[in-house]
């Protein structure tokens, strides 16, 4: 039996794909083999990767002089490779610090750039809401600035794209890939980790403008500069093969269910819906301010936080999993990227009023 899966990430994927990898597991295009066991430098192979880079590019309208980059290593590991291929030791370089995963990647990059500006911090509201603007303070020669448009663990998410002029924009999407059409070409750099919206763990995405490749510091692994696996069609070293076919699987589900647009109207929705309940209960709380609220996480608190562990051994028994908050802040979240279809959210939310009713 199949549960709703409500997990950050490592997360739910659709249930057609998983069929469809399952049907071919053993015995894929009738070679006798699983993709899994076929060589990245084979034709088949090759083909795979070409289509679901294909397939990605008509998905987000990706402009032609952006190379897409299929990596190793997870977004955490882009928390290096971007201030090793975009700056220098002495560039100064802008992040905007919203949540966590900010946190993560301004830490990583203090120790390849002597200057780090942290252009806006939201820690005043204690990281749910984000920063307008207009109270940013930029550095005049940034090589880039970064933010999180989706933090995972505190559920908040930027309602606009920031206007940094000439200055490259670069964004860390693992959370909210996919789940909008985005105007590829305000950004400089996109990257996210495969593992909510795309597919299984271990793989990442880079979305890179063809300018901004070529300028990688000496010492930069081969594997993360840009130049060189654009130049290998990120063929380097053996990639990830099956987290890449699964990812082809996924963006072509995402062509049948009519696209971004669509997609976004159904997120949305779900969103809307499960954020409702929220607020009308009086026994569920969101932290996080209205206009910041995030699509694919949404963490909530129960009035009684002695019913914490209640909540979630009931809700495990009901079928609806991983619903414990981030360690980090405790209470519940509910990750409901792309394919968490529409019936899990009604399934958690009927759940969650019955709760009440018997623990209120």
């Amino acid at each position: 039996m199949r549960v709703f899966n409500f997990a950050a990430g490592p997360a739910t994927l659709p249930l057609e794909v998983l069929q469809q990898a399952q049907s071919e597991l053993t015995d894929w295009r009738s070679s006798g083999m699983s993709v899994m066991e076929i060589s990245h430098r084979s034709k088949a192979f090759i083909g795979v990767a070409a289509e679901a880079e294909a397939d990605l590019r008509e998905l987000m309208a990706i402009p032609a002089n952006y190379k897409v980059l299929f990596l190793q290593g997870g977004a955490s590991g882009q928390f290096a490779a971007i201030p090793m291929n975009l700056a220098t030791a002495d560039s100064a370089v802008d992040y905007v610090n919203t949540g966590n995963w900010s946190k993560k990647a301004i830490t990583e990059a203090k120790a390849y750039c002597a200057k780090v500006n942290v252009a806006a911090d939201s820690g005043a509201t204690n990281y749910s809401s984000v920063p307008a603007a207009s109270t940013w303070t930029r550095s005049a020669d940034a090589a880039y600035l970064h933010y999180t448009p989706n933090e995972t663990i505190g559920g908040v998410e930027f309602p606009f794209v920031p206007d940094v002029g000439a200055t490259p924009l670069v964004a860390d999407f693992s959370s909210s890939i996919l789940s909008r059409p985005v105007d590829v070409s305000k950004f400089g750099l996109i990257y996210a980790g495969a593992q909510k919206n795309i597919g299984p763990s271990g793989l990442c995405i880079v979305i890179v403008r063809e300018d901004l490749i070529g300028k990688a510091r000496p010492g930069t692994p081969s594997i993360w500069n840009y130049k060189e696996m654009a130049a290998t069609d990120s063929m380097s070293n053996t990639p990830p093969t099956f987290g890449w076919y699964i990812a082809g699987l996924v963006f072509k589900w995402l062509k049948q269910q009519g696209g971004l647009s669509a997609i976004a109207e159904r997120n949305r929705a779900k969103a809307e819906k499960l954020y409702a309940a929220i607020d009308v209960s009086g026994f569920y709380a969101n932290p996080v301010d209205k206009g910041c609220r995030s699509w694919m996480n949404v963490p909530f608190t129960l009035a009684k936080p002695e019913l914490d562990k209640t909540f979630l051994a009931e809700s495990h028994a009901a079928g609806l999993t991983n619903l414990e908050g981030h360690r980090s802040v405790g209470g519940m979240r509910a990750s409901i990227y792309n394919a968490m279809p529409p019936e899990g959210v009604d399934a958690l939310i009927a759940f969650m009023q019955e709760f009440q009713r018997r623990h209120g």
